[in-house]
């Protein structure tokens, strides 16, 4: 297919590959179809293609296969840092997190407001992208959750699982979550969580950021968990989604209980009881269900509370039928809240409608089983129109002040009031016309039953629904409107009149038997009648929406055809692609500008809604933005500028595809169905606004009034994988859409000269459209198919080979090429032509735009040739158009004969090679055949009856020469069970080739013993031509037979082609010296006040003198007096350690310099212009390390605290590989394949496990000549590869560095893992099982491990991290691979890094045994440079380049000596700019490599950090490895005194006397050790809120001062086997408590220190403000480690219910840090005990005797307050006493006195 037609569907990321075909469905995942290599294309015919005259015919649509709806491996990785500011009161929080069904906790944390976790959770899912795209990923914060209690929730936060994936890298990298309590959305943020979290697919790869130290001081306001461009402060807000009515629900009426109830009850009800629900951000609403109703009115709305901008990007709306055992959905529709909402200034909140909106699904036909269901839930592309559902949706922003808002967020349903008929516009009536002018191809596996096609559109047209009328035609015969909205009549015909006689509808053409193609296709015979169908359908006329977007779809096909043509005109190295990008860029503004003036009409049309408004307005600012843009854009397009700009004009095209995409539909998409037999076999589904007419020509859809090709497709999952690439049916339709009255030009696009053939309706009756139509004129062609060849085809054999043939089709022809056995790159050079082509139409139309023609490549079964079920695999699939000439043009330049061109092949969505090929259609006149040109084929050959391609065509040919370096065969696998061991590469090129050496014994010696041979063959002077070079290793068995082991196919051979050395490449290696001076080498010169500060730009050759470290001493006196002191460096402090810790700041310096650099790179390129220049003065500036500290610290500010400079290494944040192109500079490594090729479905077979081995060599190709250069030293047995080392066996100890491993996929059901490193190389295997590491996913291992290794025997190195298990077998977590014997033999010497100081004691020990001075003298004699000449005052000169630095070294009892090794050292640091031999060689470095697990391909399982020294056995022994065992925690004590308190809330009531008072207490403990919390004693009844205690608490803890973290060992629980190691930042918790003698203690508040930097304790009471913990940024803060006692006030804060701080209290402490050598010779006892005691508090005496407080209370009361009232009551109870008395006692005297006793 010519590159520059088609339009790709999705240009890629970097936008240097053109897609190629269009793609009718821009689905929302896209089909990524990539381009062929770059070097591949020629542009033959970027002008023939472009200047298309007349534009009959639309161009055709290559997915053949659903991308949507297939499964996909993702993996979701969240990793919970911490949490802060957590509302609540001395809360447990535990962390959940919850993705679709699944949840996971962290652990929980006692008594913190902000724990830290630091805990990794892995979610993996195998799921198609949309339903993972909306799952919902929630992290919420719970309070005290235990076995028995579910917790109370603090606060959630939620976004989707998409927003995520969109983000840059895939990732939120340490971003802050804020939390809100869903319950009570006028509370505001309720505390912030800490995390990572990434999501990948299968095959993407993450750059994780350098995981340096956390430095907490971070702002959290700044780094919320937050997608770009979305406030920070996020409201709520109310979404009213109103649901009014639905339509054209299918009809359900033939199901078997319909036909019993309408026995019994003699009634026919609608069988569907529909309701709507709507899931939006993990929340559900749902309508009443409609009983019984095909027409549903709901005219209810729901209403969801959510943040906004919500982060959740659609909202699912499905139709359900209700039903008493399952629900299922009869359709659904995803709203995108990016596409009817607008985030500019002038933006808008989401809205739409009231709007139909169209849902698509399984077909129409009701069954019981529907076996497309998932269609309907919104998987995958539908392939049946279901219904449509008239919706509004209006979000208003909550106002949380007001005070009639209901504070939580339950979904809510309402009901609304009706809404008006017009009020969604003026209904019109619509016709659509189509003629099926071809139908082939039709798949022979369908049967020869006859076959016809259905047209539908929306529920018009579908045999099952019978007639629809719309009831606003006023058609209906009585019966009430409101009941049916639409009227039924069951008609047998199709073709059955209306009442008022306008006009039938005719969906389905005639059945037909389908007439034999081939062995795989029929046809079906329709030659010159063509059928018709048309529709006629009632819509709202909302067609304004739909031209406006065809309009911007215009101008977007056009700006990507231009796009593709620069790329093209860029990849083929053709002149001038500036010049047609300008062209692109002022087409496009011409565009922009036409839109502007036509899509400002119709204003006043019924039913425009306010998002039509908005979105009018957005488009014509968008628009017309981008014309501005492209305008100026255009004058600065030079020729060194057109990539910036392709890439900018590349996003230029993804808005407008953005803008064209509209969200409210009007007319359903047409669906075009095949139909065999009564069953439904085939679609293909035809956006409604591609056919639609306007009289205005970019208003008319593109395909409207077009012939356009159109492939059938298998619907639902049946369509996925290899049944679906097979093509159901190829036609060639006519589509044409418009209202019924534009009717008078609906036939004016199709080829000409037909006769039309109507109904016979008798007289008078208006004139109704075609049923078919009748050609007369016919022309008479041959077509010329030049197959050339092919390349990099698929596998479709066991062997990793094909046996391909590729199967041509035009019209109803097809014929085939021959059978090429074994190969993927078959040189065809075939003629195969096609007689007697009839081709329809008129002559000039033909000639402008004809039919395309289709390949199809298949691989033969060699086992059935014959029989018709041995079929051919499909193997990919192209499209191609002829170059056509009629018989009255002359035969000759420019258009023919026709170039070969490269032409993409597609299998499925996937590339699976290319085709070099040229078609040309040629006119057979009158004359006959006579005038056709003659086929001038070759001379010399005779291949009997298959014709070469003609001379002309065929490319012309040069003689080159081929020279091979057989280097090896690595890891080759068993063949068919048996070893290889006699293997021999045989290397084949057009047809010419050569074979290696036999290899007589692989397992002893898998290297050749002849290293270099050639061959001379001929090939296109056209380097984009050359074939591709096929490498095949076969074994040598006994009796002469062969085997094939694997192959490999070099596609492109440019990078092997040799160009002699140019003169202009010599021009700098003149004689004069050129200086470079080296600044590196002393840490003394990184100081900024003694270094002049050099730019690049300077001029002035610097002699770098020796102060050393005498120096360092009068340096500190010389300071300005208001510098900072730089701390001293202690070198016996210093360790290994220090060293990588201060690289990896670099490197995190350097990455977000990177990030900085990136942001500003527009007003970089203007500095580079700037500094261009400087580099060409002789006098090269400092040469800058790797980004070090001087490029960080700008030099103005004197109080920056400066960093001592340590000597770094390199830390490589990936493989050294790819830092050094997989170190093949000389050598390198061609995998070789073999099996079949793995394709999407079946994904076990993938790429990676087709490899067999590997063949290590080279290759050198030149043209023949005569005056071929030759060198002195030339040795003619090597050719090309002169100095290559000899390849003998060769002994080495490999020492491998592991230094840690990090995000590690757990392992074990507790989310962790106990990693250990397994490392395995040739023989030797190293398993280092004892020294695990428990529960730990960032272990740090910091081990050595020596291994001695043959090569070539034992090449690949592979470390793997093991996960220990006490019971069972470990589990492997992942592995890495590394290449030894290409680093090896490497020229960047990567046997040993080279670091960038030589010491010969200390930290950094130079650790290579060979001194710089010797590398440098070898490097010099294999370069065959002059050199290294020492001169005096630190010179060293090597070929034109003279060296300085300084000459002394002090050795460990600081005498000096001389020496050259620093000279040396200097030139090895820059090799790379040494003329002719120079290279970058590898520093000393740490590289971090990607864990990869076997099973699970392509998703990362973690990383790990290493390096690998090499020395070879024949040198001088290595020194003893570096120790870099992990530092061991240095034991501290924190003592801390609590003096006194004040200002302490009065918590308690006295129960007599009312006054407020507390009992104080203060508690502490360390962060991660609660369990070690240790209070004071309790100061009872403090009625100030002062507290005296004198009491002292003692924390011992081991600490990591370089990560400034504590680290703490501890079982997890009692069943825990061993401890773990937890590392946790340093922070003092105090708390003040009031003490409860019965009831729980209450708290009163906190305050955290974080030990490294808290703010200064304040010197009074008076001076301690809660500012110290509110605004602690501007505080000065300090560091117990630096100050070693600190004394002050401190306040304690808590929050109020408002969920502010308030200060509650203030407290006087002292805080004294101990080592713990320290601590053990001045120790002090806890509290106020011996040893070292405190004295007592001098505390007032009430609060000693607190058992008498009772009785003083009591005397308080009764002496002071109510001593009146006291008298009184005492009185009062004597007299009641004594009238008690006497009332107990007068009956019994009475009775004495009356008896007279």
């Amino acid at each position: 297919m010519k590159r520059s037609k088609h339009r790709g569907q999705k240009e890629d990321k970097g936008g240097d590959e053109p897609a190629i075909l269009e793609a009718q469905n821009m689905d929302r995942n896209g089909m990524l179809m990539g381009g062929p290599d770059p070097d591949t294309i020629s542009l033959a015919s970027v002008t023939a293609v472009t200047t298309n005259v007349s534009n009959k015919r639309s161009k055709p649509d290559i997915k053949m296969e659903p991308s949507s709806g297939r499964p996909v491996d993702y993996q979701v990785s969240v990793t919970v840092i911490e949490a802060r500011q957590l509302v609540g009161l001395n809360m447990d929080p535990m962390v959940c997190v919850e993705i679709g069904e699944e949840k996971k906790y962290t652990s929980m944390k006692e008594s913190t407001n902000c724990p830290y976790y630091n805990e990794y959770f892995v979610f993996d899912f195998h799921v198609p992208p949309d339903v993972m795209f909306d799952k919902i990923l929630k992290v919420s914060v719970i309070h005290s959750k235990n076995l028995l209690r579910s917790g109370t929730l603090v606060g959630s936060f939620k976004m989707d699982v998409g927003t995520v994936y969109f983000q840059p890298e895939h990732q939120f990298y340490h971003k802050w979550a804020l939390l809100s309590d869903p319950e009570d959305i006028t509370a505001g943020g309720k505390g912030y969580v800490k995390c990572d979290i990434s999501v990948v697919a299968k095959g993407d790869t993450i750059k994780t950021p350098h995981k340096a130290n956390e430095s907490d001081d971070d702002d959290i306001e700044g780094n919320l968990l937050l997608p770009e461009g979305v406030p920070a402060e996020r409201q709520w807000a109310r979404y009213y989604l109103k649901i009014y009515r639905a339509e054209g629900l299918p009809r359900m009426n033939t199901s078997i209980m319909a036909n019993v109830k309408k026995a019994f009850i003699g009634e026919n009800k609608d069988l569907v009881d529909p309701y709507v629900q709507v899931l939006f951000a993990g929340q559900k609403g749902k309508t009443s269900v409609q009983k019984s109703c095909y027409e549903p009115i709901w005219n209810e709305q729901i209403v969801f509370t959510e943040m906004f901008p919500p982060l959740c990007k659609r909202m699912k709306i499905q139709i359900r039928d209700s039903d008493k055992v399952n629900d299922v959905a009869i359709g659904t529709h995803f709203l995108d809240l990016k596409k009817i909402s607008n985030d500019g200034d002038k933006g808008f909140l989401p809205t739409i409608g009231p709007a139909w909106v169209n849902m698509y699904g399984s077909t129409r036909t009701y069954t019981l089983m529907d076996e497309y269901q998932e269609l309907n839930e919104g998987l995958g592309e539908g392939v049946s129109f279901r219904a449509r559902l008239l919706i509004s949706l209006g979000v208003e922003i909550l106002d949380p002040s007001s005070p009639d808002i209901t504070s939580s967020t339950d979904v809510l349903v309402e009901s609304v009031p009706n809404i008006s008929e017009t009020a969604t516009g003026k209904v019109e009536d619509f016709l659509l016309f189509g003629s099926f002018l071809e139908a082939t191809m039709i798949d022979r596996k369908i049967g020869d039953k006859p076959i016809s096609f259905e047209v539908t559109i929306g529920y018009y047209g579908n045999e099952n629904d019978g007639v629809i009328q719309p009831k606003s035609k006023g058609k209906k015969a009585g019966g009430d409107g409101a009941e049916e909205e639409t009227e039924l009549i069951h008609n047998s015909s199709e073709e059955e009149m209306d009442d008022d006689g306008d006009l039938t509808s005719v969906s389905i053409t005639p059945p037909m038997k389908p007439v034999i193609t081939d062995r795989n296709y029929f046809h079906l015979p329709y030659f010159e009648r063509k059928p018709c169908i048309y529709i006629k359908s009632w819509w709202q006329d909302q067609r304004r929406r739909l031209y406006n977007g065809n309009i911007i779809d215009n101008i977007a096909h056009k700006l990507e055809d231009g796009l593709n043509d620069v790329h093209e005109i860029i990849k083929t190295e053709k002149a001038y692609p500036e010049r047609r990008l300008r062209g692109v860029l002022e087409e496009l503004s011409q565009g922009c500008s036409q839109f502007l003036s036509l899509a400002n009409k119709d204003h006043n049309q019924t039913g425009r809604t306010k998002l039509d408004r908005e979105r009018l307005k957005l488009c014509l600012s968008e628009v017309e933005a981008i014309g501005q843009q492209a305008k100026s854009m255009r004058t600065q397009v030079k020729k060194s500028t057109v990539r910036d700009k392709l890439k900018l004009a590349q996003n230029f095209l993804t808005k407008l595809r953005f803008l064209a995409d509209e969200p409210q539909h009007s007319v359903p998409d047409v669906f075009i169905w095949m139909i065999s037999n009564g069953k439904r076999i085939a679609y293909a589904r035809v956006p409604s606004k591609d056919i639609l007419y306007s009289g205005i020509d970019e208003e008319r859809g593109k395909d409207c009034g077009k012939v356009k090709t159109i492939f059938l497709r298998i619907p639902g999952k049946k369509g996925f994988g290899p049944a679906g690439w097979t093509v159901q049916s190829k036609l060639e339709i006519y589509l044409w859409l418009g209202l019924n009255r534009q009717r008078k030009d609906y036939l004016s696009g199709l080829p000409n000269g037909f006769e039309e053939n109507k109904l016979s309706k008798g007289p008078g009756l208006p004139s109704s459209p075609p049923i078919s139509l009748t050609y007369m004129m016919k022309q008479i062609f041959q077509l010329r198919v030049h197959m050339y060849q092919a390349r990099s085809l698929f596998a479709a054999d066991s062997t990793g080979l094909s046996d391909p043939f590729a199967r041509v089709f035009f019209s109803t022809q097809s014929q085939v090429t021959e059978v090429l056995a074994e190969t993927l790159c078959p040189t065809w050079d075939q003629l195969l032509v096609f007689e007697n082509v009839e081709l329809f139409g008129e002559a000039c139309e033909l000639r402008d735009d004809p039919p395309i023609i289709v390949i199809e490549l298949y691989d033969q079964d060699t086992v059935s040739v014959d029989c018709l079920d041995g079929k051919a695999d499909f193997m990919g699939r192209t499209f191609a158009k002829p170059v056509v000439k009629m018989a009255d043009e002359h035969y000759g330049p420019p258009r023919f004969p026709p170039q070969l061109e490269y032409y993409q092949i597609y299998r499925g969505n996937g590339a699976a090679g290319e085709m070099l090929a040229a078609f040309e259609l040629l006119q057979i006149g009158p004359n006959g055949k006579a005038d056709l040109p003659p086929i001038d084929g070759p001379t010399d050959m005779d291949r009997g009856p298959i014709l070469p391609v003609p001379l002309g065509i065929r490319p012309v040919l040069s003689k080159y020469r081929i020279e091979v370096l057989f280097w090896g065969l690595r890891d080759l696998k068993r063949v068919n069970l048996a070893q290889v061991d006699r293997p021999r590469v045989d290397i084949e090129c057009a047809g010419k080739g050569v074979q290696s050496a036999l290899i007589p014994n692989y397992k002893k010696n898998p290297n050749f013993s002849t290293l270099v041979k050639w061959f001379e063959v001929d090939l296109p002077e056209n380097e984009l031509l050359h074939p591709p070079l096929n490498i095949r290793v076969v074994d040598c068995r006994a009796f002469g037979r062969y085997t094939l082991v694997g192959s490999n196919a070099v596609t492109s051979l440019r990078k092997f082609i040799y160009r002699g050395s140019d003169k202009q490449a010599n021009n700098w290696s003149t004689t004069e010296e050129i200086i470079v001076v080296s600044m590196e080498t002393e840490p003394a010169f990184k100081k900024m006040d003694t270094v002049v500060k050099l730019d690049s730009c300077s001029e002035a050759v610097v002699k770098v003198e020796d102060d050393d470290k005498d120096e360092k001493g009068r340096k500190k006196k010389r300071k300005k007096g208001d510098e900072p002191e730089e701390e001293e460096l202690d070198e016996s402090m210093l360790d290994w350690w220090s060293k990588y810790f201060a690289s990896i700041e670099t490197l995190t310096e350097a990455l977000k310099a990177q990030e900085a650099a990136l942001s500003d790179s527009e007003e970089k390129e203007d500095m580079d212009i700037a500094d261009g220049g400087a580099d060409a003065t002789p006098v090269k500036g400092p040469k800058r390390g790797k980004g070090k500290k001087d490029k960080k610290k700008p030099v103005a500010d004197p109080f920056e605290k400066k960093k001592p400079k340590l000597d770094e290494l390199k830390v490589y944040p990936k493989e050294l590989e790819s830092e050094f192109d997989n170190f093949e500079d000389w050598l390198h490594t061609f995998y070789l394949f073999r099996g079949k090729g793995g394709d999407d479905d079946d994904q076990n077979v993938t790429d990676e496990d087709r490899i067999v081995g590997k063949f290590k060599g080279s290759l050198c190709m030149y043209k023949v000549s005569d005056d071929m250069p030759r060198d002195m030293s030339f040795d003619s047995n090597l050719g090309m590869f002169q100095n290559i080392p000899s390849n003998d066996p060769i002994n080495v100890v490999v020492r491998i560095y592991v230094i840690r491993a990090t995000d590690l996929h757990p392992a074990d059901i507790n989310g962790k893992a106990d990693p250990y490193i397994a490392i395995k190389l040739g023989k030797t295997e190293i398993k280092d099982k004892e020294n695990y590491i428990s529960k730990q996913l960032n272990p740090l291992f910091g081990k050595s491990f020596d291994v001695e290794a043959t090569f070539p025997m034992d090449s690949t190195l592979t470390v793997s991290i093991y996960d220990w298990d006490l019971v069972g077998t470990d589990d492997l977590i992942g592995e890495t691979k590394i290449d030894l014997e290409n680093r090896f033999f490497s020229k960047h010497r990567a046997t040993c890094g080279i670091s960038c100081n030589y010491a010969i004691h200390g930290y950094n020990v130079w650790r290579d045994p060979m001194k710089p001075t010797h590398i440098l003298a070898k490097l010099c004699k294999e370069g065959k440079l002059d050199g290294p000449h020492y001169g005096p005052g630190g010179r060293v000169k090597v070929e034109n380049r003279v060296f300085m630095a300084p000459t002394e070294i002090e050795d460990e009892n600081g005498l000096k000596k001389q020496t050259d090794e620093h000279l040396a050292l200097t030139v090895l640091k820059h090799w790379e700019e040494i003329p002719k031999a120079g290279c970058k060689l590898v520093p000393e470095h740490v590289e971090t490599r990607p864990l990869l697990h076997p099973d699970k391909p392509g998703i990362e399982q973690g990383r790990i950090e290493l390096w690998v020294d090499m020395f070879p056995k024949d040198k001088t022994a290595p020194g003893p490895a570096l120790d870099i065992s992990p530092r061991k925690p240095k034991k501290f004590e924190l003592r801390v005194i609590i003096w006194n308190t004040d200002e302490v809330v009065l918590e308690d009531d006295d129960i007599f006397t009312g006054e407020k008072s507390s009992d104080i207490f203060v508690r502490g403990w360390l962060k991660g050790q609660q369990e070690d919390k240790q209070d004071t004693d309790v100061h009872y009844h403090s009625i100030t809120g002062e507290g005296n205690f004198n009491w002292r608490f003692v924390y011992p803890f081991d600490y990591l001062v370089a990560e400034e973290k504590i680290v703490i060992s501890k079982k997890e629980s009692m069943f825990a086997w061993d401890e773990t190691e937890y590392k946790i930042p340093p922070r003092l918790n105090l708390q003040v408590w009031d003490a409860d003698h019965f009831s729980a203690d209450d708290f009163l508040g906190a305050i955290e220190l974080d030990l490294n930097r808290f703010p200064r304790g304040a010197k009074t009471p008076k001076q301690c403000t809660i500012e110290m913990v509110t605004n602690e940024a501007e505080m000065p803060l300090v560091s117990i480690f630096k100050q070693k006692r600190i004394k002050g006030w401190w306040p304690f804060v808590a929050r109020n219910e408002e969920d502010e701080f308030e200060l509650t209290g203030k407290v006087e402490a002292e805080l004294h840090l101990l080592t713990g050598e320290e601590a053990e010779k001045s120790p002090a006892g806890e509290g106020r005990n011996e040893p070292d005691p405190l004295e007592k508090p001098n505390r007032p005496d009430i609060a000693l005797l607190w058992f008498l407080i009772p009785l003083k209370a009591a005397k308080h009361l009764v002496c002071d307050q109510y001593r009146w009232l006291t008298i009184k009551i005492v009185t009062a109870l004597l007299l009641l006493a004594i009238l008690g008395l006497f009332l107990y006692n007068m009956p019994g005297y009475m009775v004495k006195k009356m008896l007279g006793a």
